[in-house]
Protein backbone atom coordinates (compact mmCIF):
# COMPACT_ATOMS: atom_id res chain seq x y z
CA UNK A 1 0.00 0.00 0.00
CA UNK A 2 1.23 3.50 -0.88
CA UNK A 3 0.93 6.59 0.88
CA UNK A 4 0.62 9.48 -0.27
CA UNK A 5 2.34 12.42 1.75
CA UNK A 6 3.09 16.42 1.95
CA UNK A 7 5.90 17.68 3.15
CA UNK A 8 7.57 21.00 2.48
CA UNK A 9 11.29 20.83 0.89
CA UNK A 10 13.20 23.66 0.63
CA UNK A 11 14.58 24.75 -2.94
CA UNK A 12 17.57 26.24 -2.76
CA UNK A 13 18.40 29.57 -5.22
CA UNK A 14 20.12 28.45 -8.61
CA UNK A 15 23.75 28.75 -8.55
CA UNK A 16 24.22 32.01 -10.42
CA UNK A 17 21.67 33.83 -8.03
CA UNK A 18 23.14 32.87 -5.25
CA UNK A 19 26.22 34.13 -6.45
CA UNK A 20 24.72 37.64 -7.05
CA UNK A 21 23.25 37.36 -3.92
CA UNK A 22 26.61 37.24 -1.74
CA UNK A 23 28.20 40.33 -3.08
CA UNK A 24 25.55 43.00 -1.86
CA UNK A 25 25.53 42.64 2.09
CA UNK A 26 29.51 42.43 2.25
CA UNK A 27 29.00 45.50 -0.04
CA UNK A 28 27.08 47.48 1.70
CA UNK A 29 28.10 46.26 5.13
CA UNK A 30 31.59 47.19 4.45
CA UNK A 31 29.99 50.80 3.70
CA UNK A 32 28.26 50.79 7.45
CA UNK A 33 31.50 50.37 9.00
CA UNK A 34 33.51 52.70 6.55
CA UNK A 35 30.32 55.50 7.84
CA UNK A 36 31.38 54.49 11.51
CA UNK A 37 34.87 55.03 10.60
CA UNK A 38 34.29 58.11 9.13
CA UNK A 39 31.99 59.44 11.93
CA UNK A 40 34.88 58.73 14.41
CA UNK A 41 37.91 59.91 12.38
CA UNK A 42 36.16 62.56 9.79
CA UNK A 43 38.87 61.49 7.11
CA UNK A 44 37.24 62.12 4.39
CA UNK A 45 38.64 59.07 2.33
CA UNK A 46 36.65 56.91 4.92
CA UNK A 47 33.75 58.25 3.05
CA UNK A 48 34.48 58.02 -0.55
CA UNK A 49 35.04 54.09 0.13
CA UNK A 50 31.54 53.74 1.11
CA UNK A 51 30.56 55.40 -1.27
CA UNK A 52 32.86 52.98 -3.54
CA UNK A 53 31.13 50.25 -1.69
CA UNK A 54 27.41 51.41 -1.86
CA UNK A 55 28.31 51.29 -5.82
CA UNK A 56 28.93 47.73 -6.03
CA UNK A 57 26.99 46.21 -3.82
CA UNK A 58 24.19 48.21 -6.00
CA UNK A 59 25.56 46.81 -9.25
CA UNK A 60 25.47 43.27 -7.98
CA UNK A 61 22.03 43.59 -6.11
CA UNK A 62 20.43 45.44 -9.50
CA UNK A 63 20.61 42.12 -10.94
CA UNK A 64 20.13 39.91 -7.94
CA UNK A 65 16.64 42.12 -8.00
CA UNK A 66 15.76 41.38 -11.54
CA UNK A 67 16.25 37.56 -10.99
CA UNK A 68 14.28 37.50 -7.98
CA UNK A 69 11.31 39.68 -10.16
CA UNK A 70 11.89 36.89 -12.76
CA UNK A 71 11.38 33.96 -10.80
CA UNK A 72 8.46 35.73 -9.03
CA UNK A 73 6.60 35.83 -12.23
CA UNK A 74 7.57 32.62 -13.75
CA UNK A 75 6.44 30.75 -10.92
CA UNK A 76 2.95 29.70 -10.64
CA UNK A 77 0.83 31.54 -8.19
CA UNK A 78 0.87 28.43 -5.54
CA UNK A 79 2.97 29.40 -2.18
CA UNK A 80 4.39 32.63 -3.23
CA UNK A 81 4.19 34.35 -0.01
CA UNK A 82 8.06 34.26 0.94
CA UNK A 83 9.49 34.65 -2.40
CA UNK A 84 7.26 37.90 -2.74
CA UNK A 85 8.47 39.07 0.83
CA UNK A 86 12.12 38.09 -0.37
CA UNK A 87 11.53 40.33 -3.66
CA UNK A 88 10.43 42.75 -1.33
CA UNK A 89 13.16 43.19 0.26
CA UNK A 90 16.01 43.36 -2.31
CA UNK A 91 13.79 45.95 -4.03
CA UNK A 92 13.80 48.17 -0.72
CA UNK A 93 17.30 46.93 -0.48
CA UNK A 94 17.98 48.35 -3.88
CA UNK A 95 15.57 51.62 -3.36
CA UNK A 96 17.23 52.23 0.09
CA UNK A 97 21.16 52.07 -1.42
CA UNK A 98 20.32 53.91 -4.25
CA UNK A 99 19.12 56.87 -2.06
CA UNK A 100 22.30 56.43 0.01
CA UNK A 101 24.22 56.66 -3.00
CA UNK A 102 22.86 59.61 -3.64
CA UNK A 103 23.60 61.12 0.07
CA UNK A 104 27.16 59.89 0.00
CA UNK A 105 27.64 61.84 -3.88
CA UNK A 106 27.18 64.79 -1.45
CA UNK A 107 30.22 66.50 0.11
CA UNK A 108 31.47 64.25 2.52
CA UNK A 109 30.60 66.77 5.52
CA UNK A 110 27.10 66.90 4.90
CA UNK A 111 27.03 63.07 4.32
CA UNK A 112 26.66 62.44 8.17
CA UNK A 113 24.53 61.42 9.90
CA UNK A 114 21.54 60.23 7.29
CA UNK A 115 24.74 58.70 5.37
CA UNK A 116 25.16 56.68 8.43
CA UNK A 117 21.33 55.47 9.17
CA UNK A 118 20.87 54.79 5.64
CA UNK A 119 24.02 52.15 5.61
CA UNK A 120 22.66 50.56 8.42
CA UNK A 121 18.86 50.16 7.39
CA UNK A 122 19.91 49.22 3.84
CA UNK A 123 22.62 46.61 5.50
CA UNK A 124 19.93 45.60 7.69
CA UNK A 125 17.80 44.88 4.20
CA UNK A 126 20.52 42.90 2.95
CA UNK A 127 21.20 40.61 6.02
CA UNK A 128 17.12 39.61 5.87
CA UNK A 129 17.04 39.30 2.28
CA UNK A 130 20.24 37.43 2.26
CA UNK A 131 18.88 35.43 5.14
CA UNK A 132 15.61 34.55 3.23
CA UNK A 133 17.46 34.04 0.23
CA UNK A 134 20.11 31.40 1.12
CA UNK A 135 17.09 29.62 3.45
CA UNK A 136 15.46 28.32 0.26
CA UNK A 137 11.76 28.54 -0.69
CA UNK A 138 9.51 25.72 0.33
CA UNK A 139 7.62 24.04 -2.05
CA UNK A 140 4.80 20.96 -2.20
CA UNK A 141 5.91 17.74 -3.27
CA UNK A 142 4.17 14.46 -3.35
CA UNK A 143 6.41 11.31 -2.04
Amino acid sequence: MATLTASPLARPLHPLHALLLAFPLPLFLGALLSDLAYRASFHVQWSNFASWLIAGGLFFSAFAVLWALVNLFRRGSARRGRLILYCLLLLAMWALGFVNALVHAKDAWAVMPEGLYLSAVVSALALAASWIGYSGFHTQEMA
